[in-house]
């Protein structure tokens, strides 16, 4: 089959770097799947898990908090705040990160739009991370 060049980098280090087939994203529209050839654009990616397939099997799933992907018919590269392997996620700091970000956005209910959004956009992906926690 196919493949592109899938680059994962978070702000301290280069993650991965190697040929995939498809790669899984949690985009902020929506999931979407990518494969060789795709369109070009950027998108938003929400807090959630990135697939990566190889061999016709899901090979790698890492948890984002969020970020962007720059999409490209040979490459996509994937920049991410935080990435975690899925099988190294805890339930347990998944409930204490939810109720920090539910404590954070009842505090911005009285600040501005943005600061409200910025809450909420913690809050749903602390809720993803416990998601993907109790499904590894």
């Amino acid at each position: 089959m196919a493949t592109f060049q899938l680059e994962f980098v978070s702000p301290e280090k280069l993650l991965l770097s190697r040929p995939v087939e498809m790669a899984l994203l949690p985009a902020a529209e929506g999931e979407m799947g990518v494969l060789p050839g795709h369109a070009p654009m950027i998108v938003a990616l929400r807090g959630g898990v990135i697939g990566v397939q190889e061999g016709g099997q899901i090979t790698e799933r890492l948890f984002v908090a969020g970020g962007f992907a720059e999409i490209t018919p040979n490459r996509v590269t994937i920049l991410a705040d935080d990435a975690t392997p899925v099988a190294q996620l805890s339930r347990s700091d998944a409930e204490r990160r939810i109720a920090e970000c539910e404590t954070a956005l009842a505090e911005a209910q009285s600040g501005t739009p943005e600061r409200r959004d910025a809450a909420m956009a913690r809050l749903l992906a602390a809720r993803a991370m416990l998601d993907a926690a109790q499904a590894a």
